[in-house]
């Protein structure tokens, strides 16, 4: 069985929704999947990350980085780095929802992508191509992100992200699974 990991942090929601949809298909797909709220960590959690053959890490961004609380789990990571516990050779992805659809969230992509590196992890991109290029996709990736997937908050707490953003988040989790248990057959 697929093992994958989703720490994330959420201040307002919006986050939390977007790791559930992700965690949903990949359930679905048949993966094991463990949620990490890195605000309540406990050991439980860290060996979790440490069995899983995949780690997906999500942040909302703000003010052109990934939340506090989520660098804080960053940080605490490097105990584990480098070490017998540590991350080496898993699979990685990220996930960040801003207000806008800029919103700096390349900035929070690209530092999650640096963090996976530097735990020697194998970083999965988005590979969804949407509108105007392919125009049967309209609202997949709707911002044209390859890094990662980097959704919109809207303000309907019923909704709290962008339809087509649901949609890319359920294609990435398709994605990421495949990749994950590829990677994993390649490495018996």
């Amino acid at each position: 069985m697929v093992g994958i990991v989703v720490s994330y942090h959420s201040g307002s929601g919006h986050t939390r929704r977007l790791v559930e949809i992700f965690a949903e298909e990949l359930a679905e797909l048949g993966a094991d999947v463990h949620l990490v709220d890195v605000e309540a960590l406990g050991a439980a959690d860290w060996e979790a990350m440490k069995r899983a053959q995949a780690h997906i890490f999500a942040a909302p961004t703000y003010m052109g980085s990934v939340s506090a609380p989520y660098k804080a789990f960053m940080d605490a990571s490097s105990d584990i780095w480098g070490g017998p516990d540590g991350w080496q050779n898993k699979i990685a992805a990220g996930m960040t929802v801003a207000t806008y659809p800029s919103g700096d969230k390349m900035s929070s992509l690209m530092q999650l992508a640096v963090f996976a590196a530097q735990h020697g992890m194998i970083w999965v991109g988005l590979e969804d191509i949407g509108a105007p290029v392919e125009p049967d996709k309209a609202g997949i990736n709707e911002d044209g992100f390859s890094l990662g997937l980097g959704a919109c908050s809207v303000r309907d707490k019923s909704e709290m992200i962008r339809a087509g953003d649901v949609i890319t988040a359920r294609r990435f989790a398709q994605r990421i699974y495949d990749a994950t248990a590829r990677w994993s057959r390649g490495a018996d």
